[in-house]
């Protein structure tokens, strides 16, 4: 049963994540990019202050190296995240934008679609998106393992955060309209890794049991990061007031979402 439901978890975050980000990238949808990264934004704190964290806290292992744990992991992932810039900033020095920075601009998809995207940094993106949907994977399998209340918030949690990442990849890939297919096909197939490493997790996280406070709260660290340094400093910008207040309803949505699905699963 668990197994079944880490299965459906990571095919829909994986998946249903590559097709909701062709939905605001190409889609009737692209206008609404800025609300979509408050929520998730708000549904990935939410999710790793109010779900995951309690939840590692709650075991027998000890504060302090929880605690620990979830500085390198912070650590852990702006170093991961620097590799990935500087990495992007090899295969596309012909000025077209790291998938970071291209996901939520719309608008940079009309400026940099007569770029010819070469061929190697196309595998590049696409490589660093199956390692990262499959950390994903392990991290959903984690969850469930732990409740399954858990997994499902970790699946919305990590379709949110995967979003604006899609977007960007698919500026990336898209050199031509005619190429989108191909796009949204390709990141789609990355995507899908996320099962795999939801497999593997349903058996790593079988044999070490007692280290499951543990995977929680690396989770957490990997929501925490990508919320606070990728997601929000893009919503960091001078704004009118209603703007702002947009902003902060959304950011205020994403958390109550989270809050809403948590009472939902424990009901069930």
């Amino acid at each position: 049963m668990t197994l079944i439901a880490i299965l459906m978890g990571t095919l829909s975050a994986g998946i249903g994540s590559v097709w909701l980000a062709a939905l605001l990238s190409f889609g009737i949808l692209s206008r609404y990019t800025q609300h979509m990264l408050s929520l998730a934004a708000g549904a990935l704190l939410a999710t790793a202050f109010m779900h995951l964290l309690p939840e590692a806290f709650e075991s027998q292992a000890s504060a302090h190296d929880l605690f620990m744990t979830l500085l390198v992991g912070l650590i852990f992932f702006f170093l991961l995240d620097k590799a990935e810039l500087w990495h992007h900033g090899h295969e596309h020095h012909h000025g077209i934008p790291s998938p970071t920075t291209t996901a939520h601009a719309e608008h940079a998809g009309h400026a940099h679609g007569h770029s010819h995207v070469p061929q190697p940094g196309t595998w590049a993106v696409l490589t660093g998106d199956s390692v990262h949907c499959f950390g994903d994977g392990v991290l959903i399998a984690s969850a469930f393992m732990a409740d399954m209340r858990l997994g499902v918030i970790a699946s919305l949690a990590v379709l949110a955060h995967e979003v604006p990442h899609h977007m960007g990849d698919l500026m990336v890939l898209k050199s031509s309209p005619n190429n989108r297919r191909t796009a949204v096909l390709k990141v789609s197939l990355a995507g899908a890794v996320t099962a795999l490493g939801g497999l593997l997790g349903f058996w790593l996280v079988d044999q070490l049991r007692d280290y499951l406070p543990y995977f929680l709260v690396v989770a957490s660290s990997s929501f925490v990061y990508v919320a606070l340094a990728d997601l929000i400093p893009q919503l960091q910008k001078r704004l009118t007031a209603r703007e702002t207040a947009a902003q902060i309803a959304w950011l205020l949505a994403g958390i109550l979402l989270v809050t809403q699905v948590s009472g939902l699963a424990h009901a069930h």
